[in-house]
């Protein structure tokens, strides 16, 4: 998920591996309650600032306080349990929507009764977000007008659509119909009583396609979300020092991981107002900023290229901006830098991390209440509570300082695993229950960690994830392409990489490049489409049939060089 450095490269040192090289945090350890829900773990400084802001709608200035954010959640979890929607522990719901109010409410609702939810972009084509209600089996789905026509139609009559914004037809209303059904004087304490509870049982299944393949559900639980907040904003001196008197820039999508835990859960944790923003734009963003003395930023590295370039920045006042979080892609130091000269005020650092390690594997220590000094590049040190190791990824040998490897992350804070899909679980998590991140990096001798390369197939377009496994399943239906393949390309370092495929056609087809690239933008989202398109008689294999990506690589390189 999180950022990299590419012009620092390991210095070169002479080290004996030995087994077992285990990192830890700068930071000392806490004591951490990670059997409480997930609701009540965020909530659970909620009477200290009942009263202030929680959630602001960034439209329109409507405020919602914490003690009627707790009381909504708690009086839609008790909707929840009735019929028709009839939900309880171990059921499924998706949230189909932007960033909202209703987000925030309908998440920790279901947390309330025992369900999960299962996050998706709204954006997303028909075919993408009917593959994810059937392999996550929802029953509920929490959506919007624009989103409802894309929503499969199931002959049995088990999907219950909520839309939050308009009436329709077959759909239940957010607010008339769902909200109420519950009194606000009736007793909700029922909801919760009867879900049932396990500090193991799933509360998120967001989808990620790991290190290879087709999106999985990971499946993150009560357990392993409170892990990963009390890691970030726990303890005397947290990784992130967010206080209940900050207000918390929410422009990232809350379908996103990053915005879900780092923003969303920590956010509510500490008692701070998150500003919402339901689209990401620029000016709007700075107006928000400006108007709402927006203390946290938390950015992608695409909006940090834009606010560099942009001349409107000095027309608005962002001085109340102390602290820049960069997350979900790369990022260089001369982005930085120029950044850097538009706030001048603000500390600017980025972290790593993963959907299946929960999230964050590692934080800049620039962002403590006791901050150490900021190192351009590096994205900070391990999260308290955890351990990370670097390993050889020939040898399996864990590495010392300064040389590069398969970075590893062990902690309560990582997956439970892939949803039905012990294979990819087992190839995810070894035995001793290390996550293999399938990224390249180093820990240098202050203990920071740089990323270097990667050893999974993902292709990263705008901080967002591009599965070539999925992509090349969608190819090899059209009639006219016999076999196919998808790599990435680096291009811009605010873009990352865009997907080529490589093209094998059928015999006696005549298909083009535009033909191609067509076929695949119906199917998919705008940032899985297709970018360009390289016909070749055939694929490289390996006789397992693994398709061998480095040839593709050489290949994509050698046409370049030609052109």
């Amino acid at each position: 998920m999180w950022s990299t450095e590419e012009q620092q490269q390991p210095v070169a040192v002479v080290e004996e591996a030995s087994p077992e090289i285990i990192f830890r945090s700068k930071l000392p350890d806490i004591a951490i309650n990670n059997t409480l829900p997930l609701h009540r773990y965020c909530f659970e400084r909620h009477p200290e600032v009942a009263d202030r802001p929680c959630l602001i709608d960034g439209a329109t200035g409507a405020v919602l306080t914490y003690a009627e954010v707790d009381r909504l959640t708690r009086r839609l979890a008790a909707a929840l349990r009735r019929a028709p929607l009839g939900l309880g522990r171990g059921a499924v719901v998706m949230n189909l929507m932007l960033n909202s109010a209703e987000f925030v409410l309908s998440f920790f609702a279901a947390s309330r009764v025992g369900a999960a939810v299962t996050t998706a972009n709204p954006m997303s084509t028909p075919h993408e977000i009917a593959n994810q209600i059937a392999a996550s089996g929802a029953t509920v789905v929490f959506t919007e007008y624009m989103a409802v026509d894309k929503l499969p139609v199931k002959a049995d009559g088990g999907l219950t659509v909520v839309l939050i914004d308009a009436r329709r037809d077959g759909c239940l209303h957010f607010w008339d119909d769902v909200m109420a059904s519950v009194a606000d004087d009736e007793d909700q304490e029922e909801a919760e009583a009867a879900a049932g509870f396990d500090p193991d049982d799933v509360v998120a299944l967001p989808y990620s396609s790991g290190t290879t393949g087709l999106p999985k559900g990971v499946m993150l639980t009560h357990r392993s979300l409170s892990t990963s907040m009390a890691q970030q904003v726990d303890g005397d001196n947290p990784n992130i020092g967010f206080t209940a008197d900050d207000v918390i820039l929410c422009s990232l999508p809350m379908f996103h991981i990053y915005s879900l835990n780092t923003i969303m859960m920590c956010g509510l944790r500490v008692g701070a107002a998150i500003v919402v923003m339901r689209r990401f734009d620029l000016t709007r963003m700075m107006q928000l900023v400006e108007r709402h003395r927006i203390t946290i930023a938390p950015l992608v590295p695409p909006i940090v290229v834009a606010v560099a370039k942009s001349d409107e920045a000095a027309s608005h006042d962002l001085s109340s901006v102390r602290m820049v979080l960069s997350g979900a892609a790369p990022m260089g130091k001369d982005i930085e830098d120029a950044f850097m000269a538009k706030l001048p005020g603000a500390v600017l650092g980025q972290g790593y991390g993963m959907t299946e390690a929960g999230p964050v594997l590692s934080m800049c220590l620039g962002f403590a209440k006791e901050p150490f000094k900021v190192k351009s590049g590096a994205c900070g040190t391990v999260v308290r509570n955890a351990e990370l190791k670097i390993v050889d990824p020939d040898t399996g040998k864990s590495l010392g300082r300064n040389l590069p490897g398969e970075i590893c992350i062990r902690g309560q804070q990582i997956m439970k695993g892939y949803l039905n899909n012990p294979e990819a679980t087992k190839n995810s998590i070894d035995a001793d229950g290390w996550l293999h991140t399938g990224d390249v990096g180093f820990v240098d001798d202050d203990d920071e960690i740089f990323i270097v390369d990667r050893l999974k197939e993902i292709i990263k377009y705008k901080g967002l994830q591009v599965a070539p496994a999925e992509l090349e399943a969608l190819l090899i239906t059209h009639p006219s392409i016999a076999d196919a393949a998808v790599i990435g390309k680096q291009v811009e370092p605010e873009i990352g990489e865009i997907p080529v495929a490589f093209v094998a056609k059928a015999k006696g087809t005549e298909l083009s490049e535009d033909d191609v690239k067509q076929f695949v933008a119906k199917e998919v989202i705008y940032y899985k489409k297709v970018r360009e398109v390289i016909f070749v008689d055939k694929i490289p294999k390996a006789p397992s049939g693994k398709i061998l990506r480095k040839e593709l690589r050489k290949q994509l390189q050698q046409q370049q060089q030609v052109v």
